[in-house]
């Protein structure tokens, strides 16, 4: 006969069961396979754990505000005027010097030469013919056009410059600027998360990526055109400059017949031409007449271009394209066509590269030589882009703290400093600039007070609007600092 004593002595006895299987369990769990693994709470981790000590980023936080307010207030007036008067003299940022800067920017050297090329522009903007470009390439913590934007705003305040930039038919993730729509028929054929094998050739462009209204596939006699559209509205979220641009620009290539297209401002016909057959770097430029935020292109055709983007922009002044690529590691651009980038980053008279990447690889990495070895794959990507764009500057920007679950609580990932390290020994090791975001955010579990104030994301990766413009702050200062410190002492 059962009795409540024998249920006491059942749940005793699988208790202590569980305590001892506790005891003696792999800390680290076993291993089933590359992704699989079995973990079971340790006798500490259930009766002793400690909550992870939250790092306080108040000073950071109280930096990033008064920097913010600070520049914000001195670029007031020049965000009121629509150029920036050119003088012979090299133009200072403003920035207060007042202030000590969280995380700098870090060189190789002490010369600090690897952001030369890009501060030689700035200071020479008044004399440069075309506007100079930006290009900043990263992961899904930029997509949106996060940070990027504010970086855009407070040059473009600065230096002059219109319009948001180099931008996709087929965003991958929405922007804070534009909105765009497109009819049906059209898709996205990437490369910079893995090449897209609809794709027989490596002609992605700059955005490492393509799109197209109609599919690859042989045309004959018989084949009926295809009409497609597009529309893009540009608000004035990213500032008055960003919404001001006076040019469209289209590139594209690889049809196999001429592409009809119209341009239509608010409704009203702005030109109707076609687009070439063949090539891989074609441009059409349309010059905006009423200086309308919709703009809607409308194509037919046998066949569709591979089209790698729209740039919106001025004559002068500073351009900032974002490129957020979710789900890239930044290892894709050995797999573009070499010759086809080239023309893409003269062309746009491109003067800093910024690369923001590791986040998505951080989950595969569980050892410091397999971050050593993230490393080395970034190392001869770069080498690549130097090649490639010998006239530009380039700063690769390190992950920002990334918590995974321990127990029931979160942590630093156990890597993210070994990948950090081998991204920043990357840099040096090409003669590139650093800048360290997981140090500039607070370091060590820095991501769980981000997270708590409502500036990081729920998921403990990525940060909040209002936490990017944070980093965005601070990464401009440093910047500006930097750049100011080069013109006085060159």
């Amino acid at each position: 006969m059962h009795k409540p004593f024998h249920t006491l002595l059942f749940i005793v006895f699988t208790f202590l069961v569980l305590g001892l299987i506790s005891f003696v369990f792999p800390e680290k769990g076993i291993n089933i396979t590359e992704r699989l693994s079995i973990h079971y709470p340790s006798f500490s981790s259930l009766f002793l754990e400690k909550k992870a000590e939250k790092t306080d980023i108040s000073n950071i936080i109280a930096l990033a505000d008064a920097e913010d307010k600070a520049i914000e207030s001195d670029a007031d007036t020049l965000e009121d005027n629509q150029q920036v008067s050119a003088s012979s003299e090299p133009k200072l940022a403003k920035v207060d010097t007042a202030l000590k800067l969280i995380t700098s920017i870090q060189y190789k050297n002490e010369s600090k030469t690897a952001m030369a090329n890009f501060f030689n522009a700035l200071a020479n903007i008044a004399n440069e013919e075309k506007s100079i470009r930006i290009l900043h390439y990263g992961d899904s913590q930029i997509e949106g056009d996060r940070i990027s934007d504010y970086i855009r705003l407070k040059l473009q305040g600065e230096f002059g410059g219109e319009g948001p930039g180099l931008i996709s038919f087929m965003p991958v993730a929405p922007s804070v600027i534009n909105k765009i729509s497109w009819s049906a028929g059209w898709d996205r054929y990437p490369v910079f998360a893995g090449k897209d094998k609809r794709v027989k050739h490596n002609n992605f462009g700059a955005l490492a990526h393509i799109t197209r209204f109609y599919n690859y596939s042989t045309i004959t006699d018989s084949t009926q055109c295809k009409s497609a559209w597009v529309k893009v509205v540009t608000s004035k979220n990213g500032g008055p400059k960003a919404a001001a641009y006076k040019k469209i620009k289209l590139f594209y290539g690889g049809a196999q017949t001429k592409t009809a297209v119209e341009l239509y401002e608010n409704g009203t016909l702005n030109a109707s031409d076609s687009l070439v057959a063949g090539g891989n770097f074609n441009i059409k430029e349309f010059t905006l007449n009423q200086g309308a935020l919709l703009q809607e292109f409308k194509f037919k055709g046998k066949d569709s271009p591979d089209f790698y983007g729209v740039s919106l922009e001025g004559s002068k002044g500073v351009m900032v394209d974002n490129f957020g690529l979710r789900g890239s590691s930044g290892t894709f651009f050995n797999q573009i066509n070499f010759g086809q980038l080239k023309n893409f980053y003269d062309y746009l008279n491109t003067k800093l590269i910024i690369l923001q990447f590791g986040g998505n690889s951080l989950p595969y990495i569980k050892t410091k030589e397999q971050a050593d070895a993230f490393g080395t794959y970034l190392r001869a990507q770069i080498n690549i882009i130097k090649k490639l764009a010998p006239q530009a500057s380039i700063l690769v920007i390190g992950p920002a703290d990334m918590s995974v679950k321990v127990g029931t609580e979160y942590e630093t990932h156990p890597q993210l400093e070994d990948l950090r390290d081998a991204i920043k020994k990357a840099a040096f090791d090409t003669d590139c600039a650093f800048f360290d975001m997981y140090s500039c955010m607070g370091g060590r579990n820095s991501m769980l007070t981000w997270v708590e104030q409502g500036i990081g994301a729920k998921d403990y990766i990525h940060f909040s609007s209002g936490g990017a413009r944070k980093i965005a702050v601070l990464l401009y200062s440093s910047l500006m600092s930097d750049y100011n410190n080069f013109v006085k002492n060159r």
